[in-house]
């Protein structure tokens, strides 16, 4: 399968280089210089994943991420010359999948849009795989109704926030009950970017679930351990 990859950025060398790259290395690839050609090929075109540069002229980038991820889960990685951390953070609370800095290397870049391109599969398959076997994409599993289209979780009809890092995690999770998915396998599956994730990211995430979910948080029920290599989703 030739993933589709939209190059936007409004400097003509840098541009080039990523267009010419990409087709190298087998994806089709279109480009845009502003956001008002990106929202164009967007429209006329199926594109699976976005490097998106902040410093456009006439809109702020951060602004076109907020607004590409109102409208799709299509994979987002800004492009920048900026180094302000702050700007990092924001662009991925806006919904960008992950932050690249120049001057970058082609390979590293490469390497982290076959990353992001593989956890957008994995995650839209998990997803088909959960709607045919639950009416309407809802997990049922004791007291608790997910309803993974909504993104939202109850406890015999009481809601329950999910950030959406949680959200995903249990996404991912659920998705393969009563298996034993390793921390890295778990890191994979969901996009929520940090600085080096790690093993100890999936830990916190857990923690937090349990504290929220689990009737008592030190003799975990649902999220459980299981010593030496990872995590399973007993959920009944």
């Amino acid at each position: 399968m030739s993933y589709h990859v939209l190059v936007v950025e409004d400097d003509a060398v840098t541009r080039s280089k990523l267009v010419g790259y990409f087709q190298n290395e087998g994806y089709t690839v279109s480009e845009a210089e502003s956001g008002e050609q990106m929202r164009d090929t967007l429209q006329n075109h199926s594109i699976d994943l976005v490097m998106l540069d902040i410093n456009l002229p006439g809109e702020d980038g951060l602004m076109l991420t907020r607004e590409l991820r109102s409208q799709s889960d299509i994979g987002i990685i800004l492009v920048t010359g900026r180094t302000d951390s702050i700007d990092k953070i924001v662009g991925l609370e806006m919904g960008a999948d992950d932050y690249v800095t120049k001057p970058f290397e082609l390979r590293e870049l490469l390497v982290r849009v076959k990353n992001l391109l593989w956890r957008i599969s994995a995650a839209r398959n998990a997803g088909s795989v959960i709607d045919q076997k639950n009416d309407a994409n809802i997990v049922r599993f004791g007291e608790w109704m997910f309803d993974i289209q909504r993104r939202a979780l109850s406890r015999n009809g009481e809601p329950v926030k999910l950030t959406k890092a949680e959200y995903e995690l249990l996404v991912a999770l659920s998705s393969y009950p009563n298996q034993v998915l390793s921390r890295e396998r778990i890191l994979n599956m969901i996009s929520h970017r940090v600085d080096a994730p790690n093993d100890r990211t999936i830990d916190v995430l857990i923690r937090r679930m349990r504290a929220k979910m689990e009737f008592d948080p030190k003799n975990p029920q649902i999220f459980v351990t299981v010593h030496g290599e990872g995590y399973m989703f007993a959920g009944d």
